[in-house]
């Protein structure tokens, strides 16, 4: 007589078991194959500063491994099965005040609408394009709005013939906004 093992080892060829749908669990603990694209493949980009853009890096989701409980992905029914129908009264009276919605002039959704399938999402108007990513990083940015500002801070207060910006009646500055704030709330 034969073991379980022996059993299964001679029933079972390695070519059936590769191509069969039983599956090992995926890198990580998946449960199921890694479906994220590759690096080449990425069409989000983000800026890296200097001018420069490359794909973003994706990171894993905690959860990985583990499978969700049905209760966590359905809704679960709150009372008992049947209960939900409605009363005979109750039937009537919805259907009478449809009926007198619907008298009233007011648009009511037949079944078929109720059941039909959303339209395509709008797509753009014909003459858009999407703004160019300037490829500078967020701090490269501030940078170049703070070089303007105190530019402008210069010029103003070179026609004016002041001294410092607290001496202007408006800020530019956003470093002056925020003094001139916290000032206002003590």
């Amino acid at each position: 007589m034969k073991t379980f093992a022996q059993f299964i080892t001679e029933v079972y060829d390695k070519d059936v078991m590769g191509s069969s749908q039983i599956r090992k669990t995926g890198e990580g603990g998946r449960v199921g194959a890694n479906r994220k694209k590759s690096t080449p493949e990425r069409r989000r980009m983000k800026a890296v500063g200097g001018g420069k853009m490359e794909p973003v890096q994706y990171k894993d989701r905690k959860d990985i491994g583990s499978q969700k409980q049905r209760s966590t992905r359905e809704q679960q029914p709150t009372r008992e099965r049947g209960s939900a129908a409605l009363s005979a009264k109750e039937a009537q009276r919805k259907a009478y005040l449809e009926r007198k919605r619907r008298e009233g002039g007011e648009k009511t959704k037949t079944a078929s609408e109720l059941l039909s399938t959303k339209k395509p999402a709008a797509k753009p108007s014909a003459g858009y394009t999407p703004r160019k990513a300037s490829g500078l990083s967020a701090a490269e940015r501030k940078a170049v709005t703070k070089k303007g500002e105190r530019t402008l801070r210069d010029l103003r207060l070179k026609n004016l013939g002041k001294k410092s910006e607290s001496e202007l009646k408006h800020p530019i500055t956003q470093k002056e906004i925020t003094r001139r704030g916290k000032a206002a709330k003590k």
